[in-house]
């Protein structure tokens, strides 16, 4: 059969990789952060509160007060750049390019607010990618993280005619990789303070303990994180959990009440690591680094020193690099 002259260009023969985290408003202002926080807290595995009740809460009452307090601290981590998480992501992004090289084509997306999963995933299609590997960049899994992110993504399969091939990146909390990544970066960090801590603390992201009653894995597996990690720098680390919303009970300890109680109990130096994020945010930054700061020092603390997430740190790039090409045996030759 001859091509019509008519027949629509179709690009095929890529591979992709869509690098995926959490998202953050386009400006640190009180609108742009309502149009996010209307997105997320719409999510249905964000808030497993059924829609009839929950929406009039969120559009009545969150939304007309939690945007201005967030905008604020977003205001406190902002660069020229942008939003640290996106920044982060973009050079996370760039460098995995860089490595994977020219035949894999490497982008980026955040869940909720831009760049977002549709269009990236399009845009990677548009590019001849018919084999797509999405990595969530959640090392612990959950249902209001990585499961979410793979609904959006085959939210916008549905919409597709033609659908590239895909796979998905694995939660990777004890995967040696990283766990060395962390142990690298982390000790790098602490020879770099100007005291020794008396403890190092690991806080991750909270979730309601309805979500672990109900079988998410997300809780234990911060708790292996925390102990491989512990294992691996010959620490015992205080574990502890940050971020809480609304009333319902949550996993625990909190952070902010952990470090309030510490230097009573004699523990007056102390850093803190965020294993659970992959890039630094306004949870780590402003919450932990700024706010649990504050916290510590008038409870009676010395010292205090937050140390960052693996970033786009040489430990933690080689660390991304590992987990993508593995991911990608059999789609891309070996560079």
């Amino acid at each position: 059969m001859i091509r019509p002259d008519d027949h629509p260009t179709i690009r095929v023969g890529k591979v992709g990789v869509l690098i995926v985290n959490l998202g953050s408003p386009d400006a640190p202002t009180t609108e742009a952060v309502k149009r996010y926080l209307l997105e997320f807290l719409s999510d249905p595995r964000v808030v497993e509160i059924p829609s009839i009740l929950w929406q009039p809460i969120l559009r009545g009452v969150i939304l007309n007060t939690r945007p201005s307090k967030s905008a604020a601290a977003y205001r406190e981590v902002w660069s020229d750049e942008g939003a640290p998480l996106i920044v982060i992501t973009k050079r996370q992004t760039e460098a995995m390019q860089a490595r994977l090289g020219p035949d894999i084509i490497v982008d980026f997306a955040m869940r909720y607010g831009n760049p977002s999963i549709g269009q990236r995933l399009t845009a990677l299609q548009d590019q001849g990618c018919d084999r797509i590997l999405i990595a969530p960049l959640y090392p612990q899994y959950s249902g209001a993280t990585t499961a979410t992110v793979n609904d959006m993504v085959f939210e916008t399969l549905g919409k597709m005619r033609w659908q590239p091939a895909i796979r998905t990146l694995p939660p990777y909390y004890d995967d040696p990789a990283h766990i060395a990544a962390l142990k690298a970066d982390i000790e790098t960090h602490l020879a770099a303070l100007p005291f020794t801590p008396d403890v190092v603390m690991a806080s991750f992201h909270s979730m309601p303990e309805r979500t672990l009653l109900r079988g998410d894995p997300y809780h234990c597996q911060c708790r292996k994180t925390a102990r491989l990690l512990g294992e691996a720098l010959g620490l015992e680390l205080i574990v502890s959990f940050q971020s809480r919303l609304g009333r319902a009970k949550w996993l625990g300890p909190a952070t902010d009440a952990t470090l309030e109680k510490l230097p009573g109990k004699g523990i007056r130096k102390l850093a803190v690591v965020a294993p659970g994020f992959s890039a630094d945010n306004l949870e780590t930054l402003e919450e932990v680094a700024i706010r649990g700061r504050e916290s510590f020092l008038e409870a009676g603390g010395t010292d205090f020193a937050y140390l960052r997430c693996l970033n786009d740190s040489q430990p933690g790039l080689d660390m991304l690099a590992t987990l993508l090409s593995r991911e990608l045996e059999g789609w891309a030759k070996p560079r």
